[in-house]
C-alpha cells in the first residue's frame, strides 16, 4: 500500500511539472542601466498582493526580458516595474502615486488606480507563453 502511494504521488508531481510552462515576460519603455526590472504574475487570489512566481532582470534599453519558469496552465496577471533605485519595492509619492515605470499584461490599466485582474488577464499553457509588457 505505501508503494502505491509513493508512485502515485512521485508519478502527479511529474505530471504537474511537466505540465508547467514557462513564462517570457518581454518588459518595452525601460530607461537603460537604471536599476532593474522587477516582474510577477499572480493568479486571481494574490493580484497586487504577494504574487506566487516572480523575477528580475538588469535594466536594458528599450527592452529586458524576465524569463519565469514552472507557471502552471491557467489564467494569469503579469506586473512589472522598474525599480531604478534597487530597493525591491514600487516607489511611490507623499499621495501614493508610483514615481517608478510600472506596467501589465495586455497593458491593462486602471482609471484611478491599479487595473482589474480581468483587464490584465493572460492565458498560460504550452510550454512557452510570451507576456508583453509596456512601461510607462
Amino acid at each position: 500500500m505505501f508503494f502505491r502511494t509513493v508512485l502515485g504521488c512521485t508519478l502527479f508531481c511529474a505530471a504537474t511539472a511537466a505540465s508547467a510552462a514557462t513564462v517570457e515576460v518581454r518588459v518595452s519603455g525601460v530607461s537603460a542601466g537604471k536599476g532593474k526590472v522587477n516582474v510577477a504574475v499572480c493568479d486571481r487570489e494574490r493580484f497586487l498582493k504577494q504574487c506566487s512566481h516572480s523575477g528580475s532582470a538588469p535594466a536594458k534599453a528599450a527592452e529586458t526580458v524576465v524569463t519565469l519558469k514552472d507557471v502552471p496552465p491557467g489564467t494569469w496577471a503579469v506586473l512589472a516595474y522598474q525599480d531604478e533605485n534597487e530597493n525591491n519595492e514600487l516607489d511611490r509619492n507623499f499621495i501614493g502615486i508610483p514615481s517608478e515605470n510600472y506596467g501589465f499584461s495586455r497593458n491593462a490599466r486602471g482609471k484611478f488606480g491599479p487595473p482589474g485582474f480581468d483587464d490584465a488577464a493572460i492565458e498560460v499553457g504550452g510550454d512557452r507563453t510570451v507576456a508583453p509588457v509596456t512601461l510607462k
